[in-house]
């Protein structure tokens, strides 16, 4: 063989060995990509029908699950019968709109292998099992359906969390939608009317959309004041009727327009109780713009959240933004400027008092089971995060406490129960404020007894509009979360 002939077979082969490279490639390495790529139409009207796997909450309520066709065995259609109350978390895979929640996020245990892909062809050879998996959520149905009611018709969310293993007890988002009406082919008008919907119903408020925090953010600034030595609960203000901020013609007032105690001085344990701006905004520029930030993040702020559905980070400017901007440090220290955070954010900086300074990675999947009902792997509580010390979370402990007991939490008392809690009423110019409360109990029980952290945000004020508070409208409804998770499920 003369060496042209040798170089062209050469290159003959080195064409053939990249050819089967790519398409081993394209079908073993991203095969799965294109395969549950909304877009794939063909592979999806080939799953329309097909068999998805079983989701149940942690106490055994059905919320997912796949029914065969009796004329057809290899038909199955997937239902949700808890209906809009598990929409947002759950999801839905549809033909026409793809798949979200835990629909999207799980699929690749939820979805059967008795198809022709090269995954569903080598899992058969191998001898495993085609059938879709299951999942177990941590979600506790009672307390889900508790946040569901006490929301009602008001636009937000609620996010409640286990502090000592970040297992979700619930994740609700109003105004909701019915997961079913997205599901076939003639699913188009239905869906078309979700989304044009100026309330965003298909958005999950608890992930997915982000609020000025308010006054919740002065668990943040204390937090960052007691971690530098730089204030205690028994530090003296003056009490102002207003804060003049620094180079500016601007000041922070109450939100009630008065002083907080006599007018002369007052304590930081007095002003967290009463939310005092005045108070508070100066305790952020005596912080400093690079603590303020630093302990934020300690938080998980600017951090993407590690958890089964994708999260918005929560966020607070760089310290380098503030240079030469104590008013912007003062505003930005009551929750307010370009501070911004998702309602399973300000859970977790809930949680991470609740547990001693340290916040776990939230979780919804508790277990993974196969057809037969065998679990297969579970979840373990993994550390996050250290926020703060032990000592400063049990300073911030007795000041959620007293917040609840005798100050602007008073909504959420519980007789009997020793809760702890900070509202935050975040105002929005020409607009009525976004409310909040954090929350948690029960305080000062027996080391084994659990816990729930509540997150609560209402847009607009909720149902009192312009006057709405985190007090008088989302203290109410962790109350009720609280609550229903004591009462325990039944």
């Amino acid at each position: 063989m003369n060496g042209p002939i040798r170089h062209l077979a050469a290159a003959v082969f080195a064409a053939f060995a990249v050819l089967v490279g790519a398409v081993t490639f394209l079908q073993v390495i991203q095969g799965p990509t294109y395969r549950d790529d909304a877009r794939n139409l063909r592979v999806l009207t080939g799953r329309a029908g097909a068999e998805r796997g079983t989701i149940i909450t942690t106490d055994g309520t059905l919320v997912a699950s796949s029914a065969a066709d009796p004329n057809d065995p290899q038909q199955f259609t997937r239902s949700y019968p808890e209906g809009s109350a598990y929409s947002h978390v759950v999801g839905y895979a549809s033909i026409i709109f793809g798949s979200t929640g835990l629909e999207n996020s799980q699929s690749a245990a939820l979805v059967s292998d008795r198809d022709a892909t090269i995954s569903g062809v080598i899992n058969a050879i191998l001898g495993g099992d085609l059938r879709p998996k299951g999942l177990r959520l941590t979600l506790l149905d009672n307390v889900q359906q508790a946040a569901l009611d006490a929301l009602g018709d008001q636009r937000g969310a609620v996010v409640a969390i286990d502090p000592s293993t970040g297992a979700v007890l619930a994740m609700v988002s109003t105004p909701t939608f019915a997961p079913e009406s997205l599901l076939g082919v003639n699913a188009g008008p239905a869906g078309n009317a979700l989304e044009a919907d100026e309330s965003e119903p298909l958005r999950n408020r608890a992930i997915d959309a982000t609020y000025p925090p308010g006054s919740t953010f002065k668990i943040v600034t204390a937090a960052a004041a007691l971690e530098a030595g730089l204030a205690g609960g028994g530090t003296t203000f003056p009490d102002d009727e207003e804060l003049e901020l620094p180079g500016s013609s601007a000041t922070i007032r109450n939100y009630s327009g008065e002083v907080c105690a006599n007018g002369e001085m007052v304590t930081l344990t007095q002003a967290f109780v009463s939310s005092c701006n005045t108070t508070f905004g100066a305790l952020g520029m005596l912080v400093g713009a690079e603590r303020l930030v630093d302990t934020a993040e300690a938080f998980g702020f600017n951090q993407p959240i590690p958890f089964d559905l994708t999260a918005l980070a929560s966020v607070i400017p760089n310290a380098s933004t503030f240079v030469n901007d104590l008013p912007g440090v003062a505003q930005s220290a009551i929750g307010q400027r370009d501070v911004q955070a998702t309602p399973l954010q300000m859970a977790l900086v809930g949680a991470a008092i609740a547990n001693g300074g340290e916040i776990m990675e939230p979780y919804l999947v508790s277990q993974v089971f196969n057809s037969e009902g065998r679990v297969e792997s579970e979840a373990e509580p993994v550390v996050w995060r250290r926020a703060v010390s032990p000592a400063t979370a049990a300073a911030l402990e007795d000041l959620m406490q007293k917040a609840v007991a005798a100050g602007t939490g008073f909504g959420a008392q519980i007789e009997g129960v020793t809760i702890g809690g900070k509202t935050g009423t975040a105002e929005i110019p020409d607009e009525a404020p976004d409310v909040w409360f954090i929350g948690y109990g029960p305080i000062g029980a027996a080391d084994d007894t659990p816990q729930i952290v509540v997150a609560v945000v209402v847009e607009d004020g909720g149902s009192l509009g312009i006057d709405g508070t985190g007090g008088s409208v989302a203290a109410p409804i962790a109350r009720a979360v609280l609550e229903a998770f004591l009462a325990g499920p039944g």
